[in-house]
């Protein structure tokens, strides 16, 4: 099967603005989704999850779950918000059961997928966040969707 890769690329000039932004990617997700973060620390991935999580209806507070490697919130599905940063190694991942997030029926927000490459399915939303200065970020969604 081929696939198609579109390719936007965004600029926001404040936090505010990557949470706007946030707020309209969520609107295009549904139960299943994944979206894979990735950019250097500080690149505004939690802050994007953050306006990702407000678009789903998320009343709970959005904070990276650095140690914890993954928060589970309740919003209009579930979302699950992964950060990898500290994964050790692949079988860490396994043992976190990601199959039941990453094919259930709540939205996965994963942050360093680059980690975990062999493990992502063939569909999903690739955001790569560059830091431009203090406060402007470049911000390059793609999207691979399977062709029929």
């Amino acid at each position: 099967m081929s696939t198609s890769k579109q390719r936007k690329v965004i600029i926001t000039k404040s936090t505010a603005g990557t949470q706007r932004l946030g707020r309209e990617i969520a609107r295009q997700l549904r139960p299943g989704d994944l979206v894979c973060l990735s950019g250097d620390l500080g690149a505004g991935k939690t802050c994007l999850v953050q306006g990702i999580a407000r678009g789903l209806q998320v009343k709970d507070y959005v904070n990276s779950p650095t140690f914890k490697i993954i928060n589970e919130y309740k919003g209009k599905m579930p979302v699950y918000h992964f950060d990898l940063y500290r994964l050790a190694g692949l079988t860490d991942l396994s043992s976190l059961g990601y199959e039941e997030y990453f094919y259930g029926q709540g939205v996965s927000l994963v942050e360093w997928a680059e980690k975990i490459i062999p493990y992502l399915p063939k569909q999903y939303l690739q955001v790569e966040l560059r830091r431009v200065n203090e406060q402007t970020r470049k911000i390059i969604l793609t999207d691979w969707r399977k062709k029929k």
